[in-house]
């Protein structure tokens, strides 16, 4: 028989259920994701790191989890809800399920509430602060203790989910082209599908921490630099943003360096650049989000996964142009630079799963770096 476990909001909002994988009780700021499927990707995304996750799909867990799935070599986020656990794996593929999975990665689920209620209250309110337990069921010291917990803004998560030192990437996920450029990625939350389509286009990868200078990353003498995807708030990864104005203010090479970022890549750019980013209000989570490329006037579906955004108006002034918009809000979803080599996109590009539409940047990144070497 399955325990019991409650989930509870910050603003008094509570919702029973029944508890799977681990047993305990984690803090996070509470959002919903519209995928169908790719759960283990959620799952394994350092960029979900301090939330806790709703699924809206009703059945969760049916094929199971498998090491190729996975995005990273852990579990990041701080709690999973769905509306119903399938309790059975029916995949060829599957080396374990989905609650197991969990348990063996220390998070907590929750079963058997009624996610539509709590998506809409999420679209109503916003993403909030909240705590999934499966050992205080008391709904008052539960709210109390959402109401408490840190949430995102002003935190630096990046250095919680950055590697420890510099390594090359290595895959045996696909056959890779031959390596004709080399890329340094400062390692925000990479998921590995990024550093994947890169090694795909013909990428030697160097993965640097984030707390890797201009001085280190010059003394790599790249072709091109990548800046990840990664967790929370922007603004408060400051050394990165520091990191890459220098990068652009000072090329190691004495010309403009390529330069392409994700999801939080594309906020730490627009920092570089002299923008500024906001916190949206219940974030862009899932593999639907219709995007428009302003110069062809081509929408593409898209996969995402952020709470903050650029602001369009800080960038008035500035030497950036906007590319790509959000057909859902008409939020900024990609920029470039009007004279240097250097862009970046909202949403993933890499797409793993989900819709393949915008993988053309990776060539983009490419074409680039051959421009750059003459």
């Amino acid at each position: 028989m399955s325990k019991p476990a409650l989930l509870a909001l910050e603003d008094g909002t509570t919702f029973e259920g029944l508890a799977f994988g681990a047993e305990g009780e984690r803090a996070g700021e509470v959002v919903f994701n519209t995928s169908m499927t790719g759960y283990q990707e959620v799952l394994t995304d350092p960029s979900y790191r301090g939330q806790i996750v709703a699924m809206t799909y009703p059945l969760i867990g049916n094929y199971g989890v498998n090491a190729a799935d996975a995005e990273s070599s852990s579990v990041w986020l701080e709690g999973f809800v769905v509306r119903e656990l399938s309790r059975v794996a029916s995949s060829f593929r599957a080396e374990a399920d989905l609650a197991g999975y969990l348990c063996q990665h220390g998070v907590p689920g929750i079963q058997g509430l009624d996610t539509r209620e709590l998506t809409k209250r999420l679209r109503t309110v916003g993403a909030m602060k909240g705590v999934i337990s499966t050992e205080d069921l008391d709904p008052a010291r539960l709210v109390a203790k959402a109401k408490s917990s840190p949430g995102l803004e002003g935190r630096d998560l990046v250095r919680t989910v950055t590697c420890k030192k510099p390594y090359v990437w290595k895959s045996d996920h696909e056959r890779p082209k031959p390596a004709a450029f080399r890329v340094a990625l400062l390692d925000c939350g990479v998921k590995y599908g990024i550093l994947r389509r890169l090694e795909a286009s013909g990428c030697e990868v160097t993965v640097l921490p984030s707390s890797a200078t201009a001085d280190e990353v010059a003394q790599l003498d790249p072709d091109g630099l990548m800046l990840s995807n990664g967790p929370g708030d922007p603004e408060p990864v400051d050394n990165v943003i520091r990191t890459v104005r220098r990068l652009i203010d000072h090329p190691p090479r004495g010309t403009a360096l390529p330069i392409f970022g994700i999801c939080l890549g594309h906020q730490i750019l627009a920092l570089a650049l002299g923008g500024k980013t906001y916190k949206l209000k219940f974030g862009h989570h899932g593999a639907n989000h219709p995007v428009k490329e302003l110069r062809s006037g081509k929408v593409a579906v898209t996969v995402q996964n952020h709470g903050f955004c650029v602001d369009l108006d800080s960038l008035a002034g500035q030497e950036v142009e906007i590319t790509h918009v959000n057909l859902n809000d008409q939020t900024v979803e990609g920029i470039q630079h009007r004279h240097l080599p250097a862009f970046s996109v909202q949403y993933h590009p890499e797409a793993s799963p989900g819709p393949h539409d915008a993988r053309y940047l990776f060539d983009e990144f490419v074409h680039l770096m051959k421009k750059a070497a003459g």
